[in-house]
């Protein structure tokens, strides 16, 4: 079996199934191949829910929420590259939480897509280095936004 077989395999054992890519919310490049790395923009969960953690939404809300945005950014890396195949590594994830000021969970938000890029890629190529900030507001007032940088197979 290919690699390819094995990381679709992987998904379909998850139950996702990758949506179209999602295009930019207004004008900026959706990702930037340079130097063998894939810099995708900022990507939100399914749905475009509104609301701040800690007053709309609870952690576990947040962290649902992180792994619905990681999905939405593996469709465009999905769709840039033709394949998640050419992902040798996820380098690196950065993510903006929609928060009240006495929220402190940020991090635990964040391993929704933590442990989504776990679960598909494995230790080895998915786990990242990551930093994760609260927000007095973001877009469209989306609770989470990721930034996400991919090392990938030239092609």
């Amino acid at each position: 079996m290919t690699e390819k077989g094995k990381v679709e395999a992987r998904l379909a054992e998850l139950g996702i199934v990758l949506p179209s890519a999602s295009g930019p919310a207004a004008t900026y490049a959706n990702c930037v191949l340079a130097g063998g790395l894939l810099f995708v923009s900022g990507k939100g969960p399914a749905g475009q829910p509104k609301g701040k953690l800690g007053i709309d939404f609870t952690t576990g809300d947040g962290k649902e929420f992180a792994r619905q945005a990681a999905i939405e950014v593996l469709a465009v890396v999905q769709e840039a590259l033709g394949s998640l195949d050419r992902v040798q590594r996820v380098v690196k994830i950065q993510g903006f939480v929609n928060a009240s000021p006495e929220f402190e969970e940020h991090h635990v938000v964040l391993n929704g897509c933590t442990e989504l890029m776990l679960a598909v890629f494995g230790e080895e190529k998915g786990m990242h280095a990551r930093s994760v900030l609260g927000a007095a507001s973001l877009r469209n007032n989306l609770p989470v936004i990721l930034d996400s940088i991919f090392q990938v197979q030239e092609g």
